[in-house]
């Protein structure tokens, strides 16, 4: 070990990363951080650096590059860089690591926060899914379940498009994933 770095100091300056990184926003849902999100997995503290580890809400989407460029932007105007990104794809990223925080602001950003993906151990029953109907979507507006879904795609992949029954306005609904 660096003779300079102490583990009081590599806390620390983890710590501080977790602080830098939660004020990163999504390009793509701006109400929320990368934290907020659950893609950011682990800060690493590194001989040369941080490691940060992200696993991206799927392998095609188009703002990694963004999100990676913007982590390291912020850690480096925070003084902690040196940093690098590496892509963590297993576990597959899942709506369940959105924080409650995170969900509590994309309501207040007018979009449905998503429902659990998961039963109780992470297991996802694709067949009883098929087969049961949706439960309904909360309106972020008024919170009145008497919605409908208008279309299975929103302004991005990960969100469907739904309308309120009661107040009538539309909103945008996370989809479990």
């Amino acid at each position: 070990m660096n003779a300079l770095r102490s583990p009081a100091a590599d806390e620390a300056r983890v710590a501080h990363a977790w602080d830098v990184l939660g004020t990163v926003l999504d390009p793509e849902v701006p109400a929320l951080s990368v934290c907020d999100l659950g893609i950011v997995r682990e800060v690493l503290p590194q001989a040369e650096g941080l490691e940060i580890v992200l696993t991206p809400t799927y392998s095609g989407c188009p703002a990694t590059e963004v999100i990676e460029r913007s982590v390291l932007d912020a850690l480096d105007a925070a003084g902690l860089g040196p940093a690098r990104v590496t892509l963590r794809r297993a576990p597959a990223w899942t709506t369940d690591w959105i924080s409650a925080e995170g969900k509590r602001k994309l309501r207040e950003y007018g979009i449905a926060p998503p429902g659990a993906a998961a039963l109780p151990g992470g297991a996802v029953p694709i067949r009883l899914v098929r087969r049961q109907a949706a439960a309904p979507v909360a309106c972020p507006h008024c919170g009145s379940a008497h919605t409908e879904r208008l279309s299975a795609f929103g302004s991005t992949a990960c969100k469907s498009l739904y309308r309120c029954l009661d107040c009538r306005e539309p909103f945008e609904h996370f989809k479990p994933l």
